[in-house]
């Protein structure tokens, strides 16, 4: 079962598709965190998703926010896969100890062996303020990220 919202984010240190370390601790106190998991690097609908984020990347990676995508592949596969994809912020790697992340959060599927489409839009103080769990073939809506990070602005 998926973490809930109120609860504190589970921290972590994981390799990004350059190799290097990325925590999530890092960005506590500095930014809000969207924290997408996906199955599989190369699949179509992980493309769409990742592609679409990509399209809106200025929304996503910003002053106040930070994108982190997390799959269980290897890092040199996301590498890869980010350069294919014109992909130009970090793919988290949670090959090993596999998929220990995302048994953090609730999302790894163990039969399967990789994480299902979980997101969990994180404040600044770490606390998870939004979250949508789907099944593998079940693509996730952008515009709903969206509302939970103008939810997590200060009003003008």
């Amino acid at each position: 079962m998926a973490i809930e919202v109120g609860a504190e984010a589970p921290d972590f240190a994981l390799r990004d598709n350059h190799g290097r370390t990325v925590r999530l601790s890092d960005f506590r106190g500095e930014q809000n965190v969207v924290l997408l998991f996906y199955p599989f690097a190369f699949t179509s609908v992980c493309a769409g998703e990742l592609g679409e984020l990509r399209d809106n990347l200025s929304t996503f990676v910003n002053d106040d926010t930070r994108l982190l995508a997390v799959s269980t592949d290897s890092i040199h596969t996301l590498r890869v896969f980010a350069e294919q994809e014109s992909l130009e912020y970090p793919l988290l790697s949670d090959f090993w100890p596999h998929g220990e992340a995302s048994r953090a959060y609730g999302v790894f599927d163990e039969e399967k062996g990789c994480a299902v489409r979980g997101t969990f839009v994180i404040d600044r103080a770490g606390v998870v303020r939004w979250t949508v769990v789907n099944g593998l073939p079940e693509a996730r809506d952008l515009g709903d990220y969206v509302k939970a990070l103008d939810a997590l602005r200060p009003p003008i």
